[in-house]
């Protein structure tokens, strides 16, 4: 893949609170971010490679960001386990914001989906994702500020590491799962830096 240009200087991130104000500055991430709020949805976030992707481009001092695959926005609401509404949601995010690569998922019925356990809560479901690195979700509150959710921490992130969560480390079948995402994700293309940790 060809490597995007970086600026002279890459600017650090240290704290949860950088990671905030990095966003906070981008232009495209706060319209995304904004479109998705309208939606009012319970315990809703945008999360996995919209936060991480951001970091590492920023942490390359790259010019250009890097493309998104998707915009993943989740949300939390046992009272409605259907797909089709998912389906809705996203009609409705992609008459609202076209070009966006929207997924809607409601984390009350993915542990269906992946055969787990219930998750209890949107940032419990982040803290199960497969990679520590990608355990990560921002949304706006009621002032239009950007809050950040890190379950797993931001060390990972921020040092380019990239390794299992606990929650995928418990069994070989989760291990597998996460082996086979990381030669597809094939990262270290984009970002050499990384270190990607197996198990």
């Amino acid at each position: 893949m060809k490597h995007l240009p970086q600026s002279e200087e890459s600017p650090l991130i240290r704290t949860e609170e950088d990671i905030i104000e990095i966003i906070q500055k981008d232009k495209l991430m706060m319209e995304i971010l904004k479109a998705a709020k309208t939606l009012n949805l319970p315990d809703w976030w945008i999360c996995a490679g919209f936060v991480r992707s951001k970091i590492w481009d920023t942490l390359y001092g790259f010019i250009e960001r890097t493309a998104i695959p998707d915009v993943d926005v989740i949300y939390f609401d046992k009272g409605d386990l259907t797909e089709s509404t998912e389906k809705i949601l996203e009609k409705k995010l992609k008459s609202l914001f076209p070009g966006i690569p929207w997924s809607v998922k409601n984390e009350a019925r993915m542990h269906l989906v992946n055969n787990i356990p219930p998750y209890t809560s949107s940032v419990d479901a982040i803290s199960k994702f497969p990679e520590t690195a990608t355990a990560l979700g921002v949304k706006l509150n009621h002032e239009h500020q950007v809050v950040l959710t890190a379950p797993c921490g931001i060390d990972d992130v921020i040092h380019f590491r990239v390794k299992p969560t606990t929650f995928f480390a418990e069994t070989e079948e989760r291990i597998a799962i996460y082996q086979e995402r990381i030669t597809k994700k094939n990262w270290k293309s984009i970002w050499p830096k990384i270190i990607v940790i197996y198990n």
